[in-house]
């Protein structure tokens, strides 16, 4: 509800300064000007998922349950293509790190779990854009002495969606080493009595808002806020139940029984068969400052050439 609001309030007032400016709104001739464009991102991201959260019971695709500490480092880079006024598309490759913890949370169940992980994202989507309002004009070519000219005017509020696909690996730490958790079978995954086992890539829908404005005919810079749902519950390799981890001790090693069922507290809790995870799917945020060169558009630059110096080839009578 708090991230409609905020998204219907932004709307509101972006519309209403755009009413009071003068000048043209996306005309045929400045709207063309960036068609094509390439994009920069760098940013944080936050996972959404059944580890770490609000020192409260997780909830479910909510920004709610952000967690400061657990924000990571994220970047992006992309091709833009504005097909019309109103709508452009966009091919994205994003890289981050998602984790969370256990620790960073004072709710008591979850505290006495103890689970952990970082995992790498790394995805591919393309994205439809609609811009829901917009202030472009293209201000005066030349500077002439004594004369004022127009400045460039480039301003745009967006919203996207899209499809796209995510490789991720789920890590965990221990004792100064990072292990792979899928290797270890955590829940049982292809065993006996366990689930099957995950895949390391999922389907995503990314969607979210934007806003951008120009700092120059060939660069914009902006910022991005979205949310990507995953196709997948094990992101941070938890997601059901527990297993025995006598069985996944005598099968893949201590390493793997520990990270089964690393509880220091309340071990009545999570006792094989009690629950682990949730059932809903991992989801993530992002925030990136984005940083657009235009690819359509190139000023005009006039090359002065010199007069040509006519050879004297006599003196002529008339």
């Amino acid at each position: 509800m708090k991230f409609s609001l905020l998204f219907l309030t932004l709307t509101f007032l972006c519309s209403s300064l755009l009413a009071q400016q003068r000048g043209n709104f996306n005309t045929s001739k400045n709207w063309t000007l960036n068609k094509k464009e390439i994009m920069y991102g760098i940013g944080a991201t936050n996972f959404l998922g059944d580890l770490g959260g609000r020192n409260q019971i997780g909830t479910d695709y909510s920004l709610v349950d952000f967690d400061l500490k657990a924000v990571a480092m994220t970047g992006q880079l992309g091709y833009r293509y504005r097909f019309k006024p109103k709508w452009a598309t966009t091919t994205t490759l994003y890289g981050g790190i998602v984790r969370g913890n256990d620790q960073f949370t004072e709710d008591h169940v979850r505290e006495s779990r103890n689970l952990s992980f970082r995992s790498p994202i790394i995805s591919l989507s393309q994205r439809a854009e609609f811009l829901i309002a917009t202030k472009e004009a293209v201000g005066g070519r030349y500077r002439i002495p004594g004369v004022s000219r127009m400045k460039d005017r480039n301003f745009q509020f967006y919203v996207f969606a899209g499809v796209g696909l995510t490789y991720f690996n789920p890590q965990a730490e221990l004792n100064g080493k990072w292990y792979n958790l899928r290797e270890f079978h955590t829940e049982g995954q292809g065993l006996e009595g366990g689930p099957r086992q995950y895949r390391r890539f999922t389907f995503i829908l990314p969607g979210g808002i934007g806003i951008r404005t120009g700092i120059g005919k060939l660069w914009r810079v902006g910022l991005e806020l979205s949310l990507t749902k995953t196709f997948s519950d094990y992101i941070d390799d938890v997601s059901g139940n527990y297993y025995d981890p006598e069985i996944l001790r005598s099968l893949y090693g201590d390493d793997a029984a520990y990270f089964s069922n690393p509880s220091v507290k309340n071990q009545n809790y999570f006792a094989p068969g009690f629950q682990r995870g949730d059932k809903q799917k991992d989801s993530y945020l992002y925030a990136n400052i984005v940083f657009y060169k235009n690819l359509t558009y190139k000023p005009a630059r006039l090359k002065y050439k010199r007069t040509p110096r006519y050879k004297t080839i006599g003196r002529y009578k008339f």
